[in-house]
């Protein structure tokens, strides 16, 4: 009897204890899986692609990625230094942005551009996806998952939808509002442009000089004019020669007025809506709309380029960012638009003035004169060209730049 009375005392004191005892901690959680198998860090603030990569203290990933290997930055190409491991696309992103928030250099894009072959257009990027950066292979990758509403039927794709979005509101690869406004007004023209366009015939009270509200007539139209299409009259002005044989590649745009068809025939009849400067016979007619395919991807030209920047839009002297250029090369030397060059502003010679250790600064008369190596200013993407010459748009200015400055292969 008093064995078993131990036996239980013992017991009740086991079971006490065990009742205050804390109970091991639980194992951490396994990171949660995305749908489409991709793990990441959703970024998922109001800022923009260009705005997250200046901010360099935001956007970080808070779960590291492990460490690209010797290999991963092959080719000149190096992650940013605060490249997330996720973006979700803003409504005016451009394909620019994206590729600066994930790249030091964004013309590297599609080496690390996951697409699938399938996809009828892989390289459609729409607002609310999100863009992964993972490793495949020790090398950096960016693959996509569609946002809700749109369905491309690739690897990426979370689960069957219908696109909600029309295929315009994907994002361009540089500004469109930039690009529709000069090819809108071009300001510079070449000459299969002005032997194709249509001209201004005279006005309807025979002014010498046309203004707002005159009628405009016109001819030489390859196609028959549509009633209430916009034009835009433009003056052919000085020409453009290359730098380096003085051969003319094309001629400055002088913006002078806009104008919509009122009646179609030989020639057709214009209502002159909007008048920049005085409009002569002779002037050019040129549609308003924009021709120029946007969709292309940031790369760096398949030939060694080196030219020369032959011209700016609207004639300013002083170039910035998302200024419209044009350069000396274009289709004969391999460009395609998307390709991206460096820009480099012309230094001068400067003179040695010392002599055996002393210096003579005003002592120049006699003094050696030294090449300097030319300063890197800017960033230059083509997005359209022609057989020597091309349009493009300065991405990134770090300095002032101007015409005659050179454009090289980065």
């Amino acid at each position: 009897m008093q064995r078993q009375r131990s036996i239980a005392l013992l017991l009740a004191i086991a079971a006490v204890a065990g009742c205050r005892t804390q109970p091991p901690p639980a194992p951490p959680a396994p990171p949660t899986a995305a749908d489409n198998g991709v793990q990441g860090t959703v970024v998922g603030d109001d800022r923009t692609a260009m705005e997250a990569a200046i901010d360099s203290g935001s956007g970080a990933s808070t779960m590291p990625l492990p460490p690209p290997s010797s290999e991963a930055s092959g080719g000149g190409m190096a992650l940013a230094p605060n490249a997330p491991d996720s973006y979700v696309v803003k409504r005016g992103d451009t394909l620019w942005g994206i590729a600066k928030v994930f790249l030091k250099d964004p013309w590297y894009w599609p080496e690390i551009w996951q697409v699938n072959p399938q996809v009828q257009n892989p390289h459609l990027i729409y607002p609310g996806d999100t863009l992964h950066l993972v490793y495949v292979d020790g090398r950096p990758r960016i693959v996509l998952q569609p946002g809700p509403g749109l369905e491309r039927g690739n690897a990426a794709r979370v689960e069957p939808r219908v696109r909600s979005q029309p295929l315009e509101a994907a994002i361009t690869t540089i500004p469109y509002e930039t690009i529709a406004a000069f090819m809108s007004k071009p300001s510079v023209l070449d000459k299969e442009q002005i032997n194709s366009a249509p001209h201004v015939l005279g006005t309807r009270d025979n002014h010498v000089i046309m203004a707002e509200e005159n009628t405009v007539y016109a001819v030489g139209f390859k196609q028959a004019a549509q009633l209430g299409t916009s034009y835009n009259f433009v003056r052919v002005g000085e020409p453009l020669r290359d730098p380096e044989d003085n051969r003319v590649l094309g001629y400055n745009g002088v913006y002078t007025g806009t104008g919509h068809v009122t009646r179609i025939g030989d020639p057709a009849t214009l209502i002159m809506t909007e008048s920049a400067r005085e409009t002569y016979p002779g002037d050019k007619l040129f549609p308003g709309g924009v021709d120029v395919p946007l969709d292309f991807v940031p790369s760096t030209p398949r030939n060694p380029i080196k030219g020369s920047i032959m011209a700016v839009s609207d004639g300013v002297t002083v170039i910035g960012q998302y200024e419209v250029v044009v350069i000396n090369r274009g289709v004969r030397d391999g460009l395609v638009p998307g390709n991206v060059l460096a820009v480099y502003s012309v230094q001068p010679d400067v003179y040695d003035n010392s002599k055996k250790g002393f210096v003579h600064p005003t002592a120049t008369l006699f003094a050696k004169k030294v090449a300097v190596p030319d300063e890197r200013t800017g960033t230059f993407m083509v997005f359209k060209t022609f057989e020597r010459m091309s349009f493009g748009l300065i991405m990134e200015a770090t300095d002032v730049i101007h015409v005659d400055d050179h454009v090289e292969t980065p």
